[in-house]
């Protein structure tokens, strides 16, 4: 039988945990990572394309029939955002402070990519068990397929969502039913429609969080995003958006306080 969702995932920033980068200066790791998932019912995955051509013929002069929401100027970027926001789909991020991050934890290659990719596998894990009653068809598992990324294992990483579901620590709370990790694939960003609206969304959160050139975060694709963010009874910061580590633990500008507090 069918999956009844699918999960696109993308990334902003890198996982590098050294030498961040300094506003003005070139070169450096970003200073934050975001991973982003936009979960649709796999019965409307097809129409991602129209939605995408739909941004694009808003752009007459762009010549690419594909997004890279970095490469857009502001008001692409915020119509883009505008724009996705009016779509039948759910947004969930996990936006991850590397500058706060205790040396020597994440030794291994792609140990901290795996890591935060956990959080965001459960709150898609949590959105599709919620969504269920109201997606009758398909089997009620979601299909994940990522953004496809130099340097990283994909059949690692379904054994590292295998691991965490043999384990018996308490504080792993995927909900494994409607999991598929065999079904786990990855695509190139410029041929898949879909995953272009992911990086709308991560790229959306990224540019609230990470400084650019002149120091200055921009929150407003991300306040633009806010209708389609996973929330529960009205809490976006535990589902939908989840700042890594914890709030109080990180020295945050006025922009970047002002993007968490659309989401209280």
């Amino acid at each position: 039988m069918a999956h009844s969702f699918v999960a696109l995932i993308d990334e902003s920033g890198d996982d590098g945990l050294g030498r961040f980068r300094v506003p003005g200066q070139q070169g450096g790791s970003s200073n934050w990572l975001t991973i982003s998932a936009c979960v649709v019912r796999q019965s409307r995955e097809f129409e991602m394309v129209a939605w995408r051509d739909e941004i694009l013929n808003l752009m007459p002069r762009k010549s690419r029939r594909s997004i890279h929401f970095a490469r857009l100027n502001h008001g692409q970027k915020l119509m883009a955002a505008q724009r996705l926001a009016t779509k039948p789909i759910r947004a969930v991020s996990i936006v991850a402070n590397k500058q706060v991050v205790l040396p020597g934890i994440y030794n291994e290659k792609n140990q901290f990519y795996f890591y935060m990719t956990r959080y965001l596998i459960e709150r898609i894990s949590w959105l599709c068990r919620d969504m269920r009653p109201h997606v009758p068809e398909g089997d009620g598992r979601v299909k994940i397929v990522f953004s496809r990324r130099g340097g990283m294992s994909y059949p690692d990483f379904r054994e590292y969502l295998l691991r965490l579901k043999r384990s018996a620590d308490e504080e792993i709370k995927i909900h494994w039913p409607v999991i598929d990790i065999d079904a786990i694939d990855a695509k190139d960003h410029s041929t898949s429609a879909s995953l272009q609206l992911a990086d709308t969304i991560a790229s959306s959160f990224a540019s609230a969080f990470e400084p650019d050139t002149y120091g200055n975060c921009e929150p407003r694709y991300a306040e633009a995003l806010k209708r389609i963010v996973y929330e529960r009874h009205g809490n976006y910061l535990s589902y939908g958006l989840k700042l890594v580590p914890r709030i109080e633990d990180m020295q945050l500008t006025n922009d970047q306080r002002r993007c968490i507090d659309m989401f209280r």
